[in-house]
């Protein structure tokens, strides 16, 4: 039974989509809010901020669009400067980390209330806060399926690195908040995300005191390791099952592209060799889109400074923009519009 929320909801994007696009060739249903958010200090290197750009200019809107999807773009979020942020503890720019995510969440949190699925492009992963945070503060539980070469699991007290990409599901679990020392500026995040409705896709490098959260809270992983020995069907069919059989909340996707192998996406901040083929990382966006369940998407950690050269770059940003297509219908066996017709002679 839907809820009459979640009616009002579908009832909302149709006539959106009918108003914006009445003329489009082909309508698949999908509705997509895209934020930029052009962040790079939760983690020591420039340049990741340029990813919402370049993802922009690779023309993920007009492709989105071209693929039947109603596409509204709210632009780029812009986080002020924050004076004497220096690291409070071991955590390195809590301040601004902190303010720039309660931006975001509130943004996100506008795209879901406006009906859309929520696409967030970043920016580094310490923004999975306030994606998280706002999604579940527009559509209640959530469940989170994080597909990265790390498990950004660290408290800060365990964090070897004091960057606060390698932490934001800790502060986003319920079952770790007893473990969060108070830090300025994030006094405002609720956890909102249980330890059995996260899985996670890819690790193939975790923190020691990131192995222990993860045993301790009995989390699905889906490590390199298992990738190989189950093949990425399998890993999906039993990664489906878990969250549409057993949770069946809405899902948050954050993808951080260093989950594909550096031979594919080279241009991050911390690549890690032995990572998921770009078929595999394809294979995985289509197999959540089928579930009908998608409700927001980050896609982070593309950083235009690293990698060797442009065409290093060029791979990096193609693929997360064939990622994202992939989260909204898009086939490798091919689409056609409803109502397709052959041409009469």
């Amino acid at each position: 039974m839907r809820s009459a929320g979640t009616l009002r909801q579908l009832a909302l994007t149709v006539s959106r989509r009918c108003l914006h696009h009445h003329h489009h060739h082909r309508v698949n249903g999908r509705s997509v809010g895209i934020i930029g958010a052009p962040f790079s200090k939760g983690q020591p290197r420039a340049g990741v901020d340029g990813g919402p750009d370049l993802l922009r200019a690779a023309g993920l809107l007009h492709r989105l669009h071209e693929q039947g999807c109603a596409v509204k773009d709210y632009g780029n979020l812009t986080f002020e400067e924050v004076a004497d942020d220096e690291s409070v503890g071991r955590v390195k720019h809590a301040r601004a980390v902190g303010s720039a995510n309660r931006r975001l969440s509130e943004a996100v949190r506008a795209v879901k209330k406006d009906g859309h699925t929520s696409v967030m492009l970043g920016g580094d992963h310490s923004l999975a806060i306030g994606s998280v945070h706002g999604h579940s503060a527009a559509v209640g539980e959530l469940s989170v399926l994080w597909v990265d070469a790390h498990a950004d699991i660290n408290t800060p007290l365990t964090s070897p690195t004091g960057n606060v990409h390698g932490q934001p599901m800790s502060y986003l679990l319920h079952e770790l908040h007893s473990k969060i020392p108070v830090l300025p500026s994030f006094s405002w995040i609720k956890p909102c995300v249980s330890a059995k409705h996260l899985v996670y896709i890819g690790l193939r490098d975790v923190d020691p005191g990131e192995h222990y959260i993860l045993k301790l809270l009995g989390v699905k992983v889906f490590s390199m390791s298992e990738m190989d020995h189950l093949g990425v069907a399998k890993v999906m069919e039993e990664t489906c099952d878990y969250l549409c059989a057993r949770v069946k909340k809405p899902i948050h996707l954050s993808y951080d592209i260093d989950a594909i192998d550096p031979s594919v996406t080279p241009a991050t901040g911390t690549p890690v060799a032995g990572g998921l083929t770009y078929r595999e990382g394809v294979y995985i966006a289509e197999q959540i889109c089928q579930t009908g369940l998608l409700s927001g998407v980050d896609m982070v950690e593309v950083n235009p400074l690293r990698g060797q050269a442009d065409e290093d770059v060029q791979s990096t940003v193609s693929t997360a923009v064939d990622l994202l297509l992939g989260c909204f219908g898009r086939l490798r066996g091919g689409n056609h519009p409803p109502g397709y017709l052959l041409p009469e002679p």
